[in-house]
């Protein structure tokens, strides 16, 4: 037994999910009587990840900021921007391929007893009511903008402390990263239970009349991935940029896809980031704050699923009402983790453009709910790898202006 750990520990830790991935399938195909029980394991390894993010984002935000010394530049700014453009852009692709491609919905049943917002400003209010949380309630509810303000004001406050005190919170928060590399390891197993899960739950019969819809939506996330982050990492640092996209979306966006959460993926992108070499101050803070803001999956969905909407009804859009959208789809997209239920829940929000009324709109997220075993986890596994592929751009050109070479030995 000794001597299999030992050769299970040498194999990569990709490689390991790809073997529980492959496992999971087998299973829950052929003997998914058997395959039934080892559910637990997926419902363990996510709820192993959603209890442990929200105190290491505490601890390491309060951390880094106490410990940041006068004249020591961080890449917020330019991480936020990075953020904020890519999701405006991933809105706008979604917007035009919607136009090209244009599909239509069946419209059903089934979000009626949900609670959708208002308006942007609904959105933009709860967002700044979720700063001003209750720290207890913030890390409980895992509210991570509300876990962040803490974690920076604390962060401040404790700038002028002792060496010490500084030194008892950094153990704390190199505790808390030493638990998470534990949860972490169990990632084959919590991966094979999730496959089972939604195989043995879902299937795929569900999905297939809507065939059209997900290749439109997954073809756009794809596309965003794989074009227009690249294109964008490109632009910043003026060299190839797919060792580091396919690194990021190897080793954060299979998992995220599979957990379907980015607070609870927020674990997996600090240790990829550690491994990047990135400098601890930057991302200790941009990676949760990503896993809030940067949703460039979410704004591909509302768009696509709102035009869908648009045409099934016929209704005609110009392009400065496209344009709108693709805005409202990203001011909405950043909002989503602040509101229950995410970002299908945005959608009648951005139907009201097109004067569409909330029953018909809240059946268009009845069909997001439908397919929502594949839409979530593409959009959530785009969300989560740009997290590390932006947080990694904004550090790589901020070291080329200063005349420092990229190892790019590390993300190939």
């Amino acid at each position: 037994m000794k001597n299999l750990l030992k050769k299970w520990n040498q194999i990569s830790l990709v490689k390991q999910i790809i073997i529980g991935l492959i496992m999971g399938i087998a299973l829950a195909v052929f003997v998914p009587t058997v395959a039934k029980p080892l559910v637990i394991f997926g419902s363990l390894f996510v709820g192993a990840l959603k209890a442990i993010a929200p105190v290491l984002v505490l601890f390491l935000v309060m951390s880094a900021i106490a410990k940041h010394k006068s004249g020591h530049q961080t890449n917020m700014k330019s991480i936020v921007f990075l953020y904020l453009l890519g999701t405006f852009l991933a809105g706008l692709i979604a917007v035009i391929v919607s136009f090209i491609f244009p599909v239509s919905l069946t419209l059903t049943e089934g979000a009626q007893d949900l609670t959708a917002p208002g308006g942007v400003v609904e959105v933009l209010k709860a967002l700044l009511l979720n700063v001003v949380d209750n720290p207890a309630k913030a890390i409980f509810n895992a509210n991570y903008i509300g876990i962040l303000a803490w974690a920076i004001l604390l962060g401040l406050a404790l700038k002028n402390s002792s060496d010490t005190t500084k030194t008892v919170i950094s153990n704390f928060s190199d505790a808390i990263s030493k638990m998470v590399t534990w949860v972490i390891k169990f990632a084959p197993l919590g991966i094979m239970g999730l496959v089972i899960d939604s195989i043995t739950t879902n299937g795929v019969e569900s999905l297939l009349s809507y065939g059209k819809l997900l290749v439109v939506l997954i073809g756009c996330m794809l596309f965003v991935a794989f074009v227009v982050n690249p294109l964008i990492v490109f632009v910043a640092i003026r060299q190839n940029p797919y060792p580091l996209v396919f690194k990021a979306v190897k080793e954060s966006g299979i998992t995220a896809f599979f957990t379907r959460s980015s607070a609870a993926n927020i674990p997996v992108n600090m240790k990829l980031c550690e491994n990047l070499g990135l400098d601890k101050d930057s991302y200790s803070v941009s990676i949760p704050l990503g896993a809030t803001i940067n949703m460039a999956g979410a704004a591909v969905t509302i768009s696509v699923l709102t035009l869908a909407a648009v045409h099934t009804l016929g209704i005609h859009v110009d392009l400065p009402t496209a344009i709108l959208l693709s805005l409202v789809s990203a001011i909405s997209a950043c909002g989503a983790s602040g509101v229950a239920g995410g970002s299908l829940l945005l959608i009648p929000l951005a139907t009201s453009l097109f004067g569409i009324p909330n029953d018909i709109a809240m059946q268009v997220v009845g069909v997001g709910f439908i397919i929502g075993v594949l839409q979530d986890s593409f959009e959530t596994a785009l969300n989560s790898s740009t997290d590390v592929v932006f947080t990694a751009t904004a550090e790589y050109r901020k070291n080329l202006k200063e005349g420092k070479k990229i190892n790019f030995n590390k993300t190939a």
